[in-house]
């Protein structure tokens, strides 16, 4: 009995030194007035606004010193697209997390809402046995990014596209936007974020606190986020589950980093319910703990996170794939000669379109097996950074297998050499991963 008091005492101190934690603003709040002047604003950023208008900015241009609205009305929603000189690396967003002022998630942070949500998810992950403050607080920003997306995707009944591509070629929704200025408001108001790179903001990006000081601060515990914050956006017309993918490295670059270095990842689901797999690597939690993935579900009106599943675990063996990039089939014989097996073996067919649903059901049902393979026609598209590695980490924290998808090397282990680094994959159970291999790899 003391032991447990005094276990409950220690986890209180240390929730109650997060709940202490106010991290002083990162920037000046833009006004959400309906009409209001960029004059005196001092802040370098990119306007991302979500309807074509006749005098829009482009995206791509920076306001500085006295620039002002292109229209006396309330502040519209257009948005720039690439010029023909632009980089084809180029973004349309900027990474600065300011809101869009038709599509805030405001109201569900209101009537302690945010506070509750930041409560919950801190006892969890203490519970989980993380006593990292600073790791917790990056977790805890990934719950508010999530909670805040959840709010924009119920209520976001537009679907427009951008005009615009990102990176990997994709046609960008406004929404796409705005669930990246999502994350990147979470993630500046952590205060423990240093850099973050997203699908739509394809650049390192500086994220800390205005206040940084390198004298004071260099020596804290520094991350830095790769994100894709809403994976499925080509699926969500059709009312499907979509996702978004958080991966957390230490220290302040992403650029050189392999997947095995992550301090945690997490994967969210967006459908009838809103849940988050978070999954913490034995080296991030207290000594003596390995691995470990487990579930939260965003519940009470979306104020508090719940545990729906103390652990995650993938069998070694389950008959249930999903075929990703399927046309690859039709020039990559030995990927066309295991899709015929599974069938053959009447192995059941879970596939969607979109990775995070379709790993995710994995997850679900304890097993099962997910491959995007390429072929000279039909080239790789899952990016290592935003997808790939944090995905990884989540399905070999739950004891699955990872591998390249033409060499027998785990994708935790592949160098991030290239933001944009794309790749073909296969995860899942470990025996199904294995009868991959023998297919893909062997003579």
């Amino acid at each position: 009995m003391e032991k447990a008091a005094q276990k409950q005492k220690q986890k209180q101190k240390q929730r109650n030194k997060r709940l202490k934690h106010t991290p002083p603003p990162h920037r000046a709040i833009l006004p959400q007035h309906a009409s209001f002047n960029r004059a005196h604003t001092t802040h370098t950023t990119q306007l991302a606004y979500c309807t074509p208008q006749p005098n829009a900015i482009h995206i791509h241009e920076h306001i500085t010193g006295t620039m002002t609205d292109p229209s006396p009305d309330p502040i519209p929603h257009v948005t720039g697209r690439r010029t023909p000189d632009e980089p084809p690396h180029h973004g349309i967003n900027d990474g600065s997390g300011f809101p869009c002022p038709a599509h805030t998630f405001a109201p569900i942070d209101k009537k302690g809402k945010a506070v509750t949500r930041d409560a919950s998810l801190t006892d969890i992950l203490i519970g989980k046995s993380l006593s990292d403050d600073r790791l917790i607080g990056a977790i805890v920003s990934l719950g508010e990014s999530t909670a805040h997306i959840a709010y924009l995707l119920q209520n976001y009944v537009e679907h427009t596209y951008a005009g615009t591509q990102n990176a990997s070629g994709d046609e960008q929704l406004h929404l796409d936007i705005d669930c990246d200025n999502a994350v990147f408001s979470a993630v500046r108001d952590a205060g423990v974020f240093a850099t973050a790179a997203s699908e739509e903001t394809p650049v390192e990006t500086d994220v800390l606190p205005s206040n940084y000081k390198k004298e004071e601060h260099e020596n804290l515990n520094w991350f830095s986020l790769g994100f894709d914050p809403l994976d499925g956006s080509s699926i969500i017309d059709a009312n499907f589950s979509v996702g978004s993918i958080f991966g957390i490295w230490p220290g302040k670059r992403l650029l050189g980093r392999r997947g095995r270095e992550m301090a945690a990842s997490a994967v969210a689901v967006y459908g009838p319910r809103t849940t988050l797999i978070v999954a913490l690597p034995g080296r991030s939690r207290d000594e003596g703990c390995g691995d470990v993935a487990f579930e939260v579900t965003l519940v009470k009106d979306r104020s508090h996170w719940e545990v729906s599943r103390e652990e995650v675990l993938l069998k070694p063996e389950k008959k249930v794939f999903a075929p990703g990039n399927l046309r690859a089939t039709n020039d990559n014989e030995r990927y066309d000669r295991l899709v015929r097996h599974w069938i053959e073996e009447r192995y059941t067919l879970r596939y969607s379109g979109g990775m995070v649903p379709d790993v995710y059901h994995m997850f679900a049902k304890s097993g099962g097996i997910f491959s995007n393979v390429s072929s000279e026609k039909a080239k790789a598209k899952l990016r290592l950074l935003y997808e790939v590695a944090p995905m990884g980490l989540l399905v070999e924290c739950a004891g699955g297998v990872t591998t390249h998808e033409s060499e027998d090397k785990s994708v935790l282990d592949l160098e991030i050499d290239d933001l944009d680094r794309r790749l073909g994959v296969c995860f899942g159970s470990s025996k199904e991963v294995e009868k991959y291999k023998k297919f893909m790899f062997s003579d």
